[in-house]
């Protein structure tokens, strides 16, 4: 079972994690602290979870439960994953090496760049998610707490 709250304490998590990330690798000599690094790696971990948890519990509920309408909205946000993840793990093999726990910075302002563009592209999902993706979910079940 996952509720709402769970699933806007993920996004605030994602946010905060996203806007301190973001002030600190403005400083190119923060990039290689171990502590950006492990705020890197958290944020990773924390948009993983939040998307896997999406696939689990909310497109299936749609799908199963849902309206030809809805069903057409759930299929876009999971097609929509599949290319974030793809973004994603692009992203990731590019500039970190992830068993590691580094980045691997070789061109910072290619990096920040991507970075920024990849931290928008998730941003504006979460957005899209509170603003249509949380509203059918509830439309559909009639439940306020509990998505699934």
């Amino acid at each position: 079972m996952v509720t709402y709250q769970e699933l806007h304490e993920q996004i605030h998590k994602i946010t905060e994690l996203s806007n301190v990330f973001l002030y600190l690798i403005e400083n190119r000599g923060m990039c290689d602290t171990e502590i950006t690094c492990n705020l890197f790696f958290d944020y990773v971990e924390n948009v993983k979870h939040h998307l896997e948890v999406q696939d689990k519990a909310i497109f299936s509920a749609i799908l199963n439960n849902g309206d030809a309408s809805a069903k057409e909205i759930a299929e876009n946000f999971m097609s929509g994953s599949v290319e974030i993840k793809r973004i994603f793990n692009t992203y990731l093999r590019k500039w970190s090496k992830q068993g590691k726990h580094q980045l691997v910075i070789s061109n910072y302002p290619k990096f920040i760049e991507e970075t920024q563009e990849m931290f928008e592209i998730v941003l504006n999902r979460i957005q899209d998610e509170t603003e249509h993706l949380y509203p059918l979910i509830r439309s559909i079940s009639g439940d306020m707490q509990k998505v699934a």
